[in-house]
């Protein structure tokens, strides 16, 4: 399964309302989007409509508990790899090894602080970033692998100095912007003082990037100008 770098949604099944918001709350502040549910129906509904990006589960929930719902979880082929975090009272070592035998990612036991949960998910979601996926962008017959940032132009590779990655690389994120130059002095980190080196940068790209068509040298051209 590949997630977009973008996409941070969280999942919370929790059945107290004040801990669940409080959830929410936090995951929110710190960048994330993330869905409340109450039992295990109201989240099996909309995981059917769209998977998260990790799973807070807690274990005492009505009808169905959160130890079921993390068999199920595993036992679909579309949900086996989302990450999972166990929430519970039940802070016993017995209840940690069954969800952690189950496949579940890590644990939280009640109470806990929600400087700590936005840790431990950051966490797994680190560890289980994949790792075998390339994002690929592409403009004509160039290609930027993100992945092992590297640069083809028809196939063949090319070298580019960091500098004049990080300025194809804003470009072929946002080919469609007219003028880019707050992204690439923030991204870029292009000191106000480097005019010069910037036409060089811009020089060296047209002529090692034969894909690039006068009006896209010109769009790299209304990029940096501003910036500079």
């Amino acid at each position: 399964m590949f997630w977009s770098e973008f996409y941070k949604m969280i999942y919370c099944v929790e059945d107290d309302a004040g801990i669940r918001d409080m959830m929410i709350y936090a995951l929110n502040v710190a960048g994330f989007e993330a869905h409340g549910f109450e039992n295990g129906k109201l989240f099996f509904d909309e995981i059917k409509k769209k998977i998260p990006r990790l799973i807070m589960l807690d274990i005492m929930l009505p009808d169905e508990d959160g130890l079921t719902i993390l068999k199920k979880l595993r036992s679909n082929p579309s949900t086996s790899s989302v990450p999972v975090i166990m929430a519970t009272a039940k802070g016993t070592e017995y209840d940690k090894v069954i969800g952690l035998d189950l496949g579940a990612d890590d644990y939280l036991a009640k109470p806990f602080g929600m400087m700590e949960m936005i840790s431990r998910v950051k966490a797994v979601l680190r560890r289980t970033e994949p790792k075998n996926t390339s994002q690929l962008l592409k403009l004509g017959n160039i290609e930027v692998d993100v992945e092992k940032h590297s640069v083809t132009v028809e196939g063949a590779e090319i070298q580019l100095t960091l500098k004049e990655y990080e300025l194809l690389y804003l470009f072929m994120k946002n080919p469609d912007s007219v003028s880019i130059s707050q992204i690439f002095v923030r991204d870029v980190w292009l000191p106000p003082s480097s005019f010069c080196h910037g036409f060089q940068i811009l020089d060296l790209l047209s002529r090692q990037l034969p894909g690039l068509s006068p009006f896209q040298v010109s769009q790299l051209q209304t990029a940096l100008l501003p910036a500079l």
